[in-house]
């Protein structure tokens, strides 16, 4: 006897939320995702700003492929040399400066628990600052980082000495305790809502880590690989950070997270004790050569901040009350939390796939891929515009 799909789904995979959204999809090709019926929706988060180039892409697929047929899995993590994993090392390094190491991951979660390891090695001290509404991961680590108690208070006792600060609050700064060891932000708090963070606040922090030695973490998760209109959104503050974080879009649709910082802030974690960090599956071959494919396709120019502008100039609605962000980050902030869902919905059923924030569910999220088109765009404002009419009516 067959058993569907869906009841599959509800019985045998953990389920994170009472209510999900069961759309079950059996293919996925371009910017669109096909239904098990045959229906198409333009896909408008990219997996949650993972498939910068949408799905199948022939240069990724291609990689993929070449890789597979070369090794999959031979060793844990930092122990032989793969070439899928130097190579991409070396590409992603020698756009980043000073940050000339890289250490993979499997996420951007564990990316986030690996740099703060390293933060607390390096310094010699335990305390991290944090901003209110940042969203860091789920494990204990970045969980710690949260200051949003709903979601963490499950989980205490967590990691003490967490101390968080307003996005932009530049008066936060002055009081924070010098035995930090490292200050974790990111640039646009995606969570949130897409609020960016001002240049002024960025180097102020900045500043502040240098005269106390505390290490800057960026965390680029969302905002890295191309999605606000530079490879990584602290290129545009002009600022470097001592260890910067990327997840999500770095391996071209494949698992892949890294944490990168110069070499002799890295060096501490491979002795006393030798092993400080240690991971099995990190950096996989195949995952690091779609990262590089990835990679070499961000070199092309998407003019993601022309069609940032496009998403502002046609989401314009009463119901609408802002549309905030960065490049193809954005959040178009409805008058309520059901509108939200609704909209959602309903937006379902005209085909196409949007989804909201974590701590703004009156927000929908807007981060389709890179490579979405100038008519794609119109289609998918043209498609909210019409739900909203209706909501209207």
């Amino acid at each position: 006897m067959h058993i569907p799909h869906r009841m599959q789904f509800l019985q045998h995979l953990a389920q994170t939320s009472p209510e999900p959204l069961l759309l079950e999809i059996e293919s996925a090709q371009g910017h669109y995702l096909y239904g098990s019926s045959g229906k198409k929706y333009l896909d408008l988060i990219s997996g949650i700003s993972v498939s910068s180039f949408g799905h199948q892409h022939p240069h990724i697929i291609q990689a993929a492929e070449k890789q597979l047929h070369r090794h999959m899995h031979i060793m844990v993590y930092g122990e032989l040399v793969q070439s899928a994993q130097t190579e991409f090392a070396t590409a992603l390094t020698s756009r980043l400066g000073a940050l000339d190491t890289c250490y993979f991951t499997n996420s951007g979660s564990e990316a986030i628990e690996g740099a703060m390891k390293l933060a607390k090695r390096y310094t010699g001290k335990h305390g991290f600052v944090a901003q209110t509404q940042a969203y860091h991961g789920s494990t204990q680590g970045p969980l710690s980082l949260m200051s949003n108690e709903y979601f963490s208070d499950a989980y205490k006792p967590l990691l003490p000495d967490i101390v968080f600060i307003e996005q932009n609050s530049i008066s936060d700064i002055e009081n924070l305790p010098s035995e930090t060891a490292a200050v974790v932000i990111e640039l646009v708090q995606a969570e949130k809502g897409c609020y960016p963070s001002t240049v002024e606040f960025v180097h102020a922090l900045r500043d502040w880590c240098t005269a106390n030695r505390t290490l800057l973490i960026i965390d680029e998760n969302q905002t890295g690989m191309g999605r606000t209109g530079t490879l990584f959104a602290f290129e545009q503050y002009e600022v470097m950070p001592d260890i910067l974080v990327c997840g999500k879009a770095l391996g071209g649709g494949m698992p892949l997270g890294a944490f990168l910082a110069p070499g002799h802030i890295m060096s501490v974690l491979s002795v006393q004790p030798v092993l400080g960090h240690i991971t099995t599956f990190g950096g996989h071959p195949v995952s690091c050569a779609t990262g590089l494919a990835a990679l070499e396709l961000y070199t092309h120019n998407y003019d993601v901040k022309h069609k940032e502008q496009l998403f502002r100039q046609r989401l314009v609605h009463p119901f609408i009350r802002e549309v905030r962000g960065s490049g193809l980050l954005l959040a178009v902030e409805l008058d309520s939390d059901s509108r939200c869902k609704n909209v959602i919905k309903k937006c379902l059923e005209y085909g196409l796939f949007t989804d909201w924030f974590l701590f703004a569910p009156q927000c929908l999220r807007i981060a389709p891929p890179l490579s979405i088109t100038i008519d794609e765009i119109e289609q998918a404002c043209g498609i909210i515009l019409r739900v909203l009419n209706e909501e209207f009516i």
